[in-house]
């Protein structure tokens, strides 16, 4: 799955468990439709494992954590479940760690889907899915939002009383007739060990952290560095319908052409292959994509090959859109310079956003921007800069599939 994607359950009792090269805390929180907890009973984790309908089973630290989920079970007035995760070392991040949520049916195992947050850095932990109640059926949705304050920031923000134990009570003095009051009962927490709960964080309202890098249109053009993310948002709303994908590149050596070719990689919520529009197929997904047509040398300023979104018209089952580069008479990104991609406004022909390749490798292609739509129904814009041994479009499809 990709970030926003969905699928319909096919069982009643499925189960979400979190792996990653490190251990993780697993939990799950029943919502209703305003997107709270009833009570702190409706937090589902290591202290307090079975709720209505949803069960915690730990892995042990042999196997992952995970949360499973009787829909059936779940009671009257609950619309969704979320699953969250959080690193178990503390103050870990989610940065090199790549955590991967598989969705099971319960009762036989088998894999429904699974889903791996991309971009992660320095979030404590994640809402990595939900599983929802739409129109009286059963869904699950790839989320990955993520959160810099931990587990415990997650909870206060769906509504469980999270408190910090009551500080110690200062020594009385020697003189005094009245013995100091007897301090209040540590109250729940999310700590693994209930005697020995570390402080939780402040309860001010939790910053949710996005993503590594990630920022939006509020302050006009951007330029992105490598692994950066941009939302396609201005004043928290999407501004955009039509956009153009530039992309541009020169000799490296005076006076020798350079033949590379621009193509857009369409993907399913399950990172599966719709179609890709190049030069041999201008068109695709009834005209939501069009390409600009083939560039045989790479002489000149100004995009030098460009594709033609219109992100309103893009069916609902495409979730991802990968741009990339290839050089189909094998010469190899060492010979290419400036090369770039950038992001138009279609309607006003304004910059949005840019990426220029500051470093090559002696292949033949590269991926060189991701869009992806997210649960939300916005668009982010990423900058991928891999390198990949690929001479056509066709080349790019798996491993620009493993990069959603």
């Amino acid at each position: 799955m990709t970030p926003g994607s969905n699928i319909p359950l096919s069982a009643a009792r499925v189960t979400v468990d979190v792996a990653a090269p490190v251990r993780l805390d697993v939990s799950g929180l029943l919502l209703t439709a305003d997107g709270k907890v009833r009570s702190d009973d409706d937090f589902i984790f290591y202290n307090q494992p079975t709720g209505q309908g949803v069960t915690y089973r730990s892995g042990g630290g042999t196997a992952p954590d995970a949360i499973t989920v009787d829909t059936a079970a779940v009671p009257a007035g609950i619309e969704k479940i979320v699953v969250t995760a959080s690193p178990d070392a503390a103050g870990q991040s989610f940065q090199g760690v790549e955590p991967t949520a598989t969705i099971r049916n319960a009762d036989d195992n088998s894999v429904l889907a699974t889903f791996t947050p991309p971009q992660l850095g320095a979030e404590t932990a994640l809402v990595i899915v939900e599983v929802y109640l739409r129109n009286g059926a059963w869904k699950a949705r790839a989320v990955g939002q993520g959160y810099a304050n931990g587990l415990a920031g997650i909870a206060t923000d769906f509504g469980v009383t999270v408190e910090e134990p009551a500080p110690a009570a200062a020594p009385a003095p020697a003189q005094a007739a009245t013995p100091p009051p007897a301090a209040p009962a540590a109250p729940r927490s999310v700590a693994r060990t209930t005697p020995a709960a570390p402080p939780a964080p402040p309860a001010a309202p939790p910053a949710p952290a996005p993503g590594a890098g990630k920022i939006n249109l509020d302050k006009g053009r951007v330029s992105l560095q490598k692994n950066q993310t941009v939302s396609l948002v201005k004043g928290g709303r999407p501004v955009l319908s039509q956009v153009k994908m530039g992309l541009g590149w020169e000799p490296a050596y005076r006076g020798k052409d350079i033949d590379l070719d621009a193509s857009v990689i369409a993907y399913g919520p399950q990172r599966n292959h719709i179609d890709s529009c190049y030069f041999g197929k201008l068109s695709i997904l009834n005209g939501a994509v069009k390409h600009s047509g083939d560039n045989l040398t790479g002489e000149g300023g100004g995009d030098d090959e460009v594709i033609v979104v219109d992100l309103g018209r893009l069916p609902q089952e495409v979730s991802g859109l990968v741009f990339t580069v290839n050089s189909f008479s094998g010469q190899k990104f060492t010979e290419v310079a400036k090369a770039y991609c950038r992001l138009i406004d279609a309607a006003t022909g304004e910059e949005l956003v840019r990426f220029d390749l500051t470093s090559a490798e002696a292949q033949t292609g590269v991926m060189m921007a991701k869009l992806i739509r997210q649960y939300s129904g916005e668009w982010d814009m990423t900058a991928m800069g891999n390198f990949v041994k690929s001479r056509t479009v066709r080349g790019m499809v798996k491993p620009s599939a493993q990069a959603l």
